[in-house]
């Protein structure tokens, strides 16, 4: 069945060609999620407080939601606020956003068996979508167009978590 899930991860562009090459993940897009105001732009996110998002639609037949965690749990640096690699605001905060419960349930779970094997407290938010917006076309599949653009995730490295 198809599942949706939203992942703030820093910046989007790595976060989206990431999971755009998992295996079950059927599209990614870039968006801004979890604002205060229904509408912004990418200039605007200071003001508006919304994070840079990747809204993840997978096949969960294909890949399970436990394994989307753990690649993004891998890809991000869990403990940061406000920060993940060279990218320093409030947009590029750490979150896992759904409309669905069961689903944020799941997420919760799977951060707080995390947290028993960290020392360090894991600062990503889970909380229900809000205020969900499409980023402009040229976020959109951005590495993939610029092949050289910045990207503070290694998008060679996905280690097998079976």
């Amino acid at each position: 069945m198809k599942q949706t899930i939203y992942l703030a991860g820093g910046c989007f562009w790595g976060v989206d060609a990431y999971f755009k090459q998992l295996e079950g993940v059927e599209k990614t897009q870039a968006g801004y999620a979890n604002g205060l105001t229904e509408d912004t732009f990418y200039e605007n996110l200071k003001n508006s407080d919304h994070a840079e998002t990747v809204k993840v639609t997978y096949e969960d037949e294909e890949i399970s939601l436990e394994k989307l965690l753990e690649y993004f749990y891998y890809i991000i640096d869990p403990f940061s606020i406000n920060k993940q690699g060279g990218d320093l605001g409030r947009q590029y905060r750490t979150g896992i956003y759904s409309e669905d419960r069961k689903i944020l349930e799941e997420v919760r779970k799977f951060l707080e068996e995390k947290q028993k094997n960290e020392e360090e407290k894991i600062q990503v938010e889970v909380e229900k979508l809000k205020n969900y917006i499409k980023a402009e076309e040229y976020h959109q599949d951005y590495l993939k167009k610029n092949p050289n653009g910045y990207c503070h995730v290694n998008l060679l490295d996905r280690p097998d978590f079976n």
